[in-house]
């Protein structure tokens, strides 16, 4: 299993998202509903209306009864990728990685994982200016276009205000929206676009990416904070602010988890620290649930 660390050094994110997908394709991890496909599936007694050419006539000959062949067919959906490109998502973990890196990486694997699977991917990168939007599309040339804007796409200033991201809510097709942020908020700006988004387009997959140093606290002696979109800083003891800490974070995580689902959004907290399959698994199982 290839850590985020080893997939950022390959320093080639087409690369590394194959490399990090291509494991869950080995179980074809395809959705699929019966109809007129070309894999059979079962007979079933033919009923007014069907389609004739379905009938085998064949085992009619043989049974005097007629039987329609139902197959089963790959479905796909339009699958939406969200990427917060505000300041927080500069903060970087003892491994080197920033949010911002290991964020570029998930979205590339799932854009691969998704292609593969037959579905048009859009992606949406969210910053201080406003949006860039590359629409759901799903032919050869896209993944490219994908890995460039993530390639190009930087950490910086507040997340967006809700007018500069209307046209994210002007679609009305049904979709799965994927959501990678670590959730800093000031006024729940990130929960109301995700609930105009659950409210306009379907199901919502909320990624809540974490560093690994700020789940565990892994600072040592007097150390000085910057927020990294407000400039403030903040000096303290780590050892003294360690417990009260741990416990304040913990709790700030159940809160989010509770408030998430509570909303209707699936959620699946993640580390910087921690390989992509988790994160990749969640959206492999929502996606099923989606197909159907």
């Amino acid at each position: 299993m290839l850590t985020p660390e080893l997939l950022h050094a390959l320093r080639n994110l087409p690369l590394a998202a194959k490399q990090a997908a291509e494991g869950f394709l080995a179980g074809h991890h395809l959705s699929r509903r019966r109809g007129a496909g070309m894999e059979f599936s079962q007979y079933r007694p033919y009923q007014p209306g069907d389609d004739l050419r379905r009938l085998d006539w064949r085992l009619a000959a043989r049974s005097d009864r007629y039987y329609i062949r139902e197959s089963e067919v790959d479905t796909s959906l339009t699958v939406h990728l969200l990427l917060d490109a505000s300041a927080s998502m500069n903060h970087r973990d003892d491994n080197g990685l920033t949010k911002l890196d290991y964020a570029r990486l998930l979205l590339a694997a799932l854009a691969y994982l998704a292609q593969q699977q037959g579905d048009a991917v859009s992606l949406s990168v969210l910053h201080p200016g406003g949006l860039l939007h590359l629409p759901a599309r799903a032919d050869a040339r896209q993944l490219p276009r994908l890995y460039q804007a993530l390639q190009h796409a930087t950490g910086e200033g507040r997340f967006p205000a809700a007018s500069q991201l209307a046209p994210l809510l002007a679609r009305r097709q049904r979709a799965l929206t994927v959501c990678v942020s670590d959730l800093y908020e000031e006024q729940s700006e990130i929960n109301t676009l995700l609930t105009r988004l659950r409210a306009v387009a379907g199901d919502v997959l909320v990624l809540h990416l974490m560093a690994g140093n700020e789940l565990s606290f892994s600072y040592r002696g007097a150390v000085t904070f910057q927020d990294l979109e407000t400039g403030q800083t903040l000096q303290l003891d780590a050892e003294q602010q360690r417990s009260a800490y741990q416990q304040q974070i913990q709790e700030w995580l159940h809160t989010t988890a509770q408030a998430a689902r509570r909303q209707g959004f699936d959620y699946y907290q993640l580390s910087t620290a921690e390989p992509l399959d988790g994160a990749l698994r969640e959206f492999l199982r929502r996606r099923q649930a989606t197909s159907f």
